[in-house]
Order: structure tokens, then C-alpha cells, then sequence
């Protein structure tokens, strides 16, 4: 799925359609270089879940999490990574990266890179493609 976006708002109408593409997978890999807006899609995926708590890049924590209500009306999390500051695939299994890999969350991970081997199969991949200063394009591979 592509899907061609021309500011940051059109993100969040975007939001139903990357839900639906993923088919249910709830570990993504977040590909994109600087400032191509995977923050801000990770913003816009949080605010379609329905987390209400602020969310921001975790550059210096490295990991982030937020609550919401699950379909079922039971608590449920999402986790945020930010893995650019990790030299190695250790530093990544330092910080616990296989404990959000293997719980039922949505795990969501900026620079996967380094930790692609440790990534479960079913893994999606999203890619934010930067065409100019505003135009993005996303596309999910399942």
C-alpha cells in the first residue's frame, strides 16, 4: 500500500488505512531519514488508537510508552523506540528491546536498522518517503 501525503494533517486521515493494511500486525519498523515525519506518523497513529497523554520522540529515553483503551475496553500499550543513538544490536537487547518485541503491544520502532535481526517475522515494515518539503510517501509491506 502507497499512499501519497502533501502536509502532516493529511497523516491522520491516512490513520484507517495504514490500521487496515497492517492486518493486524503490532510490530512495525519505522523506515525514513531524518525529517521525513516518522515521529509525527507515530504521533498520528497514536491519536487514531486513542492515547490521550502526550507523545514525543524518544531520542534520549530510547523508549517511550503510552496507554490507551483497546477495542475490548481493556488497557493496552503502545511502545515507541527510537533506537538512532544505539551503536550495536547488544545495545538493543540492553534496553529490553525483546521484551516489547514479544508482548501482545504495538511496538513501533525509528531506526530499526541495527535490531532487524532480532525482529519478529511478521514485522511490518513503513517506509515515510521524503518528495519535497511537504509531500510524503508512506508505504506499508506486510
Amino acid at each position: 500500500m502507497e499512499i501519497l501525503l502533501h502536509s502532516p494533517t493529511d497523516l491522520d486521515a491516512a490513520m484507517p488505512r495504514l490500521h487496515e493494511a497492517l492486518r493486524g500486525r503490532r510490530k512495525i519498523a519505522l523506515y525514513g531519514e531524518m525529517g521525513a515525519g516518522k515521529t509525527t506518523l507515530v504521533n498520528a497513529f497514536c491519536q487514531f488508537l486513542g492515547v490521550h497523554d502526550h507523545t514525543a520522540s524518544p531520542t534520549f529515553s530510547i523508549i517511550n510508552e503510552y496507554g490507551y483503551t483497546g477495542e475490548s475496553g481493556e488497557p493496552a500499550l503502545i511502545h515507541h523506540l527510537d533506537l538512532y543513538r544505539l551503536n550495536s544490536t547488544g545495545e538493543a537487547l540492553d534496553i529490553g528491546i525483546e521484551d516489547v518485541l514479544n508482548d501482545p503491544w504495538y511496538c513501533l520502532i525509528e531506526w530499526p536498522h541495527l535490531a532487524e535481526p532480532l525482529l519478529p517475522p511478521d514485522t511490518a515494515k513503513v517506509r515515510m518517503e521524503l518528495i519535497d518539503e511537504t509531500t510524503r510517501l508512506l508505504s506499508v509491506d506486510v
